[in-house]
């Protein structure tokens, strides 16, 4: 682990060379330098700060689920600033009205002539990682907000649009314990949160050490591992992973198989016994995207299958909706892609994924 006292030299990844073997070295050492460097004030988590920097590098946006005081706040204002990038945080409040979020024009005034002008005032969302704060807590007007930023990285405010900085990164939190008083985000709306990312209790060690951390005088002093301009390289480098046309054909059976209202599509009987929808187009695009993230972390060349049914979880989660028997029985959305990753089987063999990435590239 580097000395806190010294600073972090960021890796520099926009300037290597073009060999995509070793973009995909030098981008696997900065993701290894990054967990070390967020495992200074993070404890554990690895699953989750991995789904995170996925998420990022495929410049996508995730909802974080879980109770308060696992410290969701605290990993994300810490991969910012491992990232060098710009951290905002938003509370969501039922008072809170989209200006807040996007920001507004005020009138000024020339003492010198009297003239008046619009001048527009910036909101939080102008940086780089947004935490929207307990985004089920306010109207869905508010909400509604976001979505220009997610989908077009920019806001359009008096007819002017504002673009966003880059990279832009948009990280929600919902409590799923307290339903009071609580605006549910629409389908449509959850469908352009590539992961849903479900944080649990840390194990017995784990929480020792969180105590034992928060309850001392000591600091831990983290440095930037990459710059904005580094994490833009990377999700240039993700799309260019290859996948074989039997790994697509799996990554797209796993989500029509969710089809239940689809005649065409092959359904298991735990689709057809326990959802009442199914994932869109959407799903079988972030999966492949995701894989290819999944694979140059692990420092793989290409797609294989195990990297599909790694992301698998987090991408169709919230893109199924299960029905009354399913609640009944106690079935959940992760059951029943479980389920569908048992037996739905990858056809074909894994040959054609040997292909390099040079290759493609040419």
């Amino acid at each position: 682990m580097t000395d806190p006292a010294e600073p972090i030299t960021p890796r520099a990844i926009s300037t290597i060379s073009t060999d995509p073997e070793q973009a995909i070295r030098k981008t696997r050492e900065a993701y290894e330098q990054l967990r070390s460097e967020i495992a200074k004030v993070i404890v554990g988590q690895d699953e989750v700060i991995e789904e995170m920097l996925i998420t990022l590098f495929c410049h996508g946006h995730a909802i974080l689920e879980g109770v308060p005081g696992l410290a969701k706040t605290l990993l994300i204002s810490t991969i910012a600033r491992t990232l060098n990038l710009r951290f905002s945080r938003v509370q969501f409040t039922p008072d809170l009205m989209p200006t807040d979020i996007t920001g507004t024009e005020v009138i000024d005034e020339d003492k010198a002539t009297g003239q008046r002008s619009l001048r527009f005032v910036r909101g939080p969302v102008f940086a780089n990682v947004i935490l929207a704060d307990e985004i089920n807590r306010t109207p869905p007007k508010t909400q509604a907000a976001l979505l220009e930023a997610m989908q077009e990285g920019q806001v359009t405010v008096g007819g002017h649009a504002h673009p966003l900085p880059k990279p832009f990164f948009v990280l929600a939190t919902q409590n799923p314990i307290e339903q009071e008083g609580t605006y549910p985000l629409p389908e449509a709306q959850l469908d352009r949160f590539m992961f849903m990312i479900r944080i649990g209790y840390p194990k017995p060690e784990q929480e020792m050490e969180v105590i034992r951390r928060t309850t001392a005088m000591q600091a831990a002093t983290i440095g930037a591992v990459l710059s904005g301009e580094d994490v833009a390289t990377v999700q240039d480098l993700v799309r260019q992973v290859p996948v074989a046309d039997n790994v697509l054909r799996y990554a797209l059976n796993l989500v029509r198989a969710t089809r239940v209202r689809d005649p065409e599509a092959a359904k298991p009987k735990i689709v057809t016994d326990y959802l009442s929808w199914g994932a869109g187009p959407r799903a079988s695009q972030y999966i492949v995207l995701a894989a290819k993230a999944k694979a140059i972390l692990a420092g793989a060349t290409h797609v294989m299958p195990d990297h599909i049914k790694s992301v698998a979880h987090p991408v169709l989660r919230h893109r199924i909706i299960t029905n009354f028997n399913a609640e009944a029985d106690g079935v959940t959305t992760d059951d029943v892609v479980t389920s569908l990753l048992e037996t739905i089987p990858v056809e074909g063999t894994d040959a054609g994924t040997s292909r390099k990435m040079d290759a493609v590239l040419k």
